[in-house]
């Protein structure tokens, strides 16, 4: 709260110097009045409160924090349109209209610093909530890895509770964590260890009766009730809550894979690859110089790859590596470092010197948009592999085949190379099964960070 209101009142300051310049105007000459500047955080901070931006629920992860900021200062501006139009008050349209989108700007870009601050901090074991699991052995595990792969979420399993006839004849630990109890004794264990999130997984012995009990028992408790649903790669905007027959029922939306958002994202990609390729074209022409100088070969390499519907397309990419790269890999696969089914190694000797620092920062991965101006790939979306890869997909692995592979993606943003193959997996099919316009830029923004920073790239 204190952050936003010095971002509001910084956006105040600055606005009534840009509308009317440092010595143009005094406060008190001005119909932008000291008052108008001093009540801005005021007010500023009642329309993050009315949008409920302070509520934990919404806060440090996910994007709908970042949806209330902006929708509570579009509603505060057109408010304040509304009443000086009506009431015929003397406001200074052009100190509003600046200082307003301002204020948007520098609270999104505090919470966002303050939201990477404390993901680092919960990564080091600080600011974190105890947690308990509840549910079969099989569930159990399958949560605590993941909990544990995001750590940044905050939450710290400290124990696990399991039906009785999983439970071992005496206190025991699984998956390393201690079995605390029975699901009969949730209430009394989250009592005794001072327990602050209880996460439920789907289990038979928990039906309705039994979970709204729980919930009732909880109620004398600080803790809160997390369910998880047995769907759990489908994401917000395609689960809703909707009444049938007087019972709230969830009703998950079929993602999709054709209609006007898909005309969209497709006139997007080639447009913003149009620009690209403008824009970049001096870093083009010097890379590949730089290419052709250093090693003998061509300075494109094409390589088939599987693309949408499992039709096959020509890949292109800067030549990174000696040209018998592919037969020199027979060799090497002792020595492959990457997951079960894709070939990597942290020191390729295959890789060129200029290679090396092009893989580093995705720089021999540019001239994928010429792919993506004739349509074979799209600026987000899964990984394009090799036939070699498709072949081992199983079923899961297929429903990438279902959209056009892209330039970067979950994958990108997520790991890379470091991730297992069982990871790649569950992270391709959340986009398939979730993508959405937003959710492309959300990824491109985050691309720039994952580059940077070369995690997993080699």
């Amino acid at each position: 709260m204190v952050l936003d209101a010095l971002c509001a009142l910084l956006a105040a300051a600055a606005s009534h110097v840009l509308r009317f310049g440092a010595e143009g105007g005094s406060l008190e000459s001005s119909s932008t009045t000291p008052l108008l500047i001093l009540a801005l955080p005021i007010v500023w901070v009642a329309a993050m409160t009315a949008m409920r931006t302070y509520e934990e629920r919404f806060l440090w992860i996910g994007a709908e924090e970042f949806r209330r900021v902006f929708f509570a200062s579009a509603l505060l501006l057109a408010t304040v349109g509304t009443i000086s139009w009506a009431f015929k008050l003397d406001v200074a349209r052009g100190f509003v209209v600046l200082a307003l989108p301002l204020a948007m700007v520098l609270t999104l870009g505090q919470r966002l610093a303050q939201r990477r601050w404390l993901h680092r901090q919960r990564a080091k074991g600080h600011f974190q909530q105890t947690a308990i699991l509840v549910g079969h052995r099989s569930g159990v595990a399958a949560l605590h890895e993941q909990m544990d792969r995001e750590a940044y979420h905050g939450y710290r399993i400290v124990g696990c509770a399991l039906p009785s006839g999983h439970r071992a004849e005496a206190p025991a630990a699984f998956n390393g964590l201690p079995v605390l109890g029975s699901l009969d004794e949730v209430a009394a264990i989250v009592k005794q260890y001072e327990i602050d999130t209880v996460a439920v997984l789907p289990c038979p012995e928990l039906d309705g009766p039994a979970l709204r009990q729980l919930g009732w028992d909880l109620e004398n408790t600080q803790a809160e009730l997390l369910l998880a649903p047995a769907v759990t790669e489908v994401a917000g905007p395609r689960v809703r809550i909707r009444p049938v027959s007087g019972l709230p029922l969830m009703h998950v939306e079929r993602p999709e894979f054709t209609g006007v958002r898909r005309i969209v994202k497709g006139v997007f990609d080639r447009t913003s690859a149009l620009f690209g390729i403008l824009f970049l074209l001096p870093l083009l022409v010097l890379l590949a110089l730089a290419v052709k100088l250093t090693s003998r070969g061509p300075v494109l390499f094409k390589h088939e790859r599987i693309g949408q519907n499992e039709k096959p397309f020509s890949v292109y990419k800067f030549r990174s590596m000696v040209t018998n790269a592919d037969k020199v890999e027979l060799d090497l696969h002792d020595q492959n470092e990457g997951n079960a089914v894709q070939f990597k190694m942290r020191r390729d000797p295959r890789v060129t010197r200029v290679g090396a620092v092009m893989r580093r920062y995705s720089l021999d991965e540019l001239p994928q948009l010429l792919n993506v101006l004739n349509g074979s790939m799209s600026l987000v979306g899964p990984r394009p592999h090799v036939t070699r890869e498709v072949e081992q997909y199983g079923f899961d692995m297929r429903r990438r085949l279902l959209v056009k592979p892209g330039i970067t993606g979950l994958w990108q943003v997520s790991g890379r190379s470091d991730l297992s193959w069982d990871d790649s997996v569950r992270i391709d099919v959340r986009y398939v099964e979730n993508w959405s316009l937003t959710f492309d830029l959300m990824i491109l923004l985050k691309t720039v960070g994952a580059v940077l920073r070369g995690s997993g790239a080699y």
